[in-house]
């Protein structure tokens, strides 16, 4: 099992809640095969944690989480994501 942490700069402050709280929902109602969802925002950044059983270099879970941010994030930003941390659970 695989523990992907992913983070996005970028986010503006007055989406950063409602967009954390939407792609968590979004995570545990159409990606079961994505377990142990938390994402948050904080300093400015989302935060998006997930285990699962095959995405060893976390590349899988950052195009959902890309796909979400475009879904969740009005009017779009001008930031950036990338693969924080990737450990075997």
């Amino acid at each position: 099992m695989f523990r992907v942490i992913l983070e996005c700069s970028g986010v503006p402050i007055d989406q950063g809640e409602i967009a954390a709280r939407d792609i968590a929902r979004e995570f545990a109602e159409h990606r079961p095969h994505q377990q142990n969802i938390k994402c948050s925002f904080t300093e400015g950044k989302l935060r998006l944690v997930a285990e699962n059983d095959y995405d060893a270099k976390g590349l899988a879970l950052m195009d959902e989480f890309s796909d979400c941010l475009s879904a969740f994030i009005r009017g779009g930003f001008d930031g950036d994501m990338w693969v924080k941390s990737v450990s075997v659970i």
